[in-house]
């Protein structure tokens, strides 16, 4: 047969056939399309910062990058010295510093949490609505001037019997302060912590509707984060995933699953010299609940290291030596945000984040350039890699590790092309599979 000649087609299978089909499975697409809608397309913070609410203030931000900034210049003043205390090629330890020191100027804390937990202590009842109205008040304040980190709310305490009314009364009156002041900002987050089983998250969901019915807010409006700390939290006693079931009773206002690394790793009963978010307890943990949140649209964090940055310089640096390894396995582990607990763990977290999208940003740039042309190359991608690699390149420009400019220079993209391969469904979902 020549090569312009036109194939018989034949078909064998009524039209009804495939309509019975699409009938039958139509439950299947819908639930497919409530349970995993995909990553929301929006910013991801790459860490949590916790400030104790009784030490939060209204220059808390600020004097976090301030303390970090002395830091740096104390004991890595350079891209020379940065790159020998965390063993940086010399080809990244300049863009890397540069952009380091131009994050702790300008944006130090992509995320932070007013803890009114662990961190908080002991306080009496009056003590803590003061200090919960008081938040809202700064944190309604620092939205209004500029000054909020772009993510920011609260730890209330835990929804268990000893302290669950004090936690409903925190909540409250933070949310009210903050809608008596002029509503709730767009970067709101709350966090609940020591969650085990999945009827505290549908106590958590009515809390957050009976607010938005008090208020007269939008269904869904209040969205919350899942804190991973307890066994009970990844297996039940059924021996199912606890934490898959938690995200299905969040009734879609989970926004992220974060790991708590010491409380986890006492309750399975690792000793205390060796808890670490690179502990193999620590990897499971993490790997079942990055499984039950693939494709939810809910997002995974790593918890902290609680080895402090703090004395002379040699034990400053094994403590930068450390959370910068941690942060980079992390990375590599598609678990893209973490927490810090201290100014002196900035210059690692970002020094750390910074590297790794810069690293992977020429190969990353080509092989999507090449996907785009359908040019081919050394590595043969697919759609989901397509959307893997624009989920990278989004990630590393919007903490500031990559430039607009010089993504489009490598890729040909704009950042809205870049979205539209991000988005399942997207733009590279309809390049043919090889």
């Amino acid at each position: 047969m020549g090569h312009g000649q036109q194939e018989t087609v034949t078909t064998s299978l009524a039209d009804a056939v495939g309509d019975g089909i699409d009938a039958s499975l139509a439950p299947v697409d819908a639930e497919l399309a409530r349970r995993y809608p995909g990553d929301p397309g929006t910013r991801q913070p790459v860490h949590t910062v916790y400030v104790p609410a009784d030490a939060f203030d209204a220059g808390t931000v600020r004097s976090w990058g301030d303390r970090a900034l002395a830091a740096l210049d104390e004991h890595a003043p350079d891209a020379a010295s940065l790159a020998r205390v965390l063993g940086l090629p010399a080809e990244l330890a300049g863009p890397v510093h540069e952009r380091v020191r131009a994050k702790l100027a300008r944006e130090p804390v992509e995320d932070l949490r007013i803890d009114f937990e662990d961190g908080y202590g002991a306080h009496t009842d009056a003590e803590e609505d003061h200090a919960a109205a008081r938040a809202a008040r700064l944190v309604h304040a620092a939205y209004g001037d500029g000054t909020a980190a772009p993510y920011t709310g609260i730890r209330i305490k835990c929804l268990e019997a000893p302290v669950r009314r004090r936690a409903v009364r925190t909540l409250d009156i933070f949310l009210s302060g903050l809608m008596d002041a002029g509503g709730l900002p767009d970067g709101l987050v709350l966090t609940l912590p020591k969650v085990t089983y999945t009827e505290q998250v549908t106590a958590m969901v009515r809390l957050a509707e009976e607010f938005e019915k008090a208020r007269g807010l939008e269904h869904g409006r209040i969205g919350f984060e899942i804190q991973i700390e307890t066994s009970q939290s990844i297996l039940a006693a059924d021996g199912t995933a606890t934490v898959s079931r938690m995200i299905g009773a969040a009734d879609g206002r989970a926004t992220g699953l974060h790991y708590g690394t010491f409380d986890y790793s006492a309750c399975v009963g690792v000793s205390a010299a060796h808890q670490s978010s690179d502990h193999p307890a620590a990897d499971h943990a993490k790997a079942v609940m990055q499984v039950a949140a693939a494709g939810t649209g809910v997002r995974v964090s790593d918890g902290s290291t609680n080895v402090l940055p703090v004395g002379p310089a040699e034990q400053v640096h094994e403590a930068w030596r450390l959370h910068y390894g941690l942060t980079r396995r992390a990375l590599a582990r598609a678990y893209y945000q973490g927490w810090d607990m201290h100014p002196g763990h900035l210059p690692t977290r970002y020094a750390a984040v910074y590297a790794f999208y810069r690293e992977g940003l020429a190969p990353a740039a080509a092989r999507l350039a090449a996907y785009v042309a359908k040019t081919g190359g050394a590595v043969l991608d697919e759609p989901a890699t397509a959307r893997a690699l624009s989920g990278h390149l989004l990630r590393g420009l919007d903490c500031g590790a990559l430039d607009d400019d010089e993504v489009t220079r490598l890729t040909g993209l704009s950042r809205t092309d870049l979205e539209s391969f991000a988005r399942p469904g997207g733009a590279g979902a309809g390049a043919p599979e090889r």
